[in-house]
């Protein structure tokens, strides 16, 4: 699996490849991560890479000259026979969500076109860019931490990464817990300021354990994000005793 990433700021990568749980991806060659900076393809004395938009306003805009020329050097480096997409992160793209990050951490890879200044010449996008991701309804200073957010999610799916390798089978939104929420979690000291771990937890009893476990999803899911549980209903994910329990939830009791 190969990302390429075309930014202005590729610094901002160095400590995400050097740290964390994640780094074992890129260490061991299941990631493999190259950055690629535009202004090494823009032309001049000052590399200029931003101008001034048509029809006035603020701030700047990417050229797309240095843009093009850098996605060629791109894929003349790759070298392959199906083209890899080209992933530009903008606010008009499809939020980010895990059954898109499972697709890209099952896929060959792709190139992450991070945007800064008031965004990027559209006609690049017109002609390379392939998909458009957002991470929510909110404004970036550039696709940076959009291109971390995605690299992070897609490295800790990647197997031997994680130390157990059944870890991310419990996260939040994974099919393997019909899409709802985490439960909550808890470590030692058994009491800490007066507040105990829930007994379920402490008794030793597997199947007790796991119907708490679920219970708990069910509860903060039908509380925080009740279309989640509307979905996991939709797909007859939901068993006679997990209704009954958003029943007396929904009851108040």
């Amino acid at each position: 699996m190969r990302f390429d990433v075309i930014t202005l700021f590729p610094e901002l990568f160095a400590p995400f490849l050097e740290a964390g749980i994640v780094r074992r991806a890129y260490a061991s060659g299941q990631i493999e991560l190259k950055l690629w900076n535009p202004r090494e393809h823009a032309e001049g004395n000052y590399r200029r890479v931003d101008d001034r938009p048509f029809g006035g306003g603020p701030g700047m805009v990417m050229m797309a000259e240095p843009l093009a020329r850098c996605l060629a050097a791109v894929r003349a480096d790759r070298v392959e026979e199906v083209p890899a997409p080209v992933v530009l992160f903008s606010p008009i793209g499809e939020v980010l969500r895990h059954a898109a990050v499972a697709r890209w951490a099952a896929g060959p890879g792709a190139i992450l076109v991070c945007g800064r200044y008031e965004g990027i010449d559209q006609r690049f996008i017109d002609t390379h860019v392939d998909v458009q991701i957002s991470l929510g309804d909110f404004v970036l200073s550039g696709g940076e931490i959009a291109a971390l957010a995605l690299l992070d999610a897609v490295a800790r799916l990647q197997p031997g990464v994680l130390g157990d390798e059944g870890s991310h089978q419990a996260d939040s939104f994974n099919p393997a817990v019909d899409g709802l929420l985490d439960c909550p979690h808890y470590t030692r000291p058994e009491d800490w300021r007066g507040q105990r771990v829930p007994a379920e937890l402490m008794s030793g009893h597997h199947a007790q354990i796991e119907r708490w476990r679920r219970d708990q999803r069910l509860q903060l899911t039908a509380r925080h994000r009740p279309e989640l549980v509307a979905a996991a209903r939709a797909a007859g994910r939901l068993a006679a005793r997990d209704e009954a329990l958003l029943e007396r939830l929904a009851a108040g009791l």
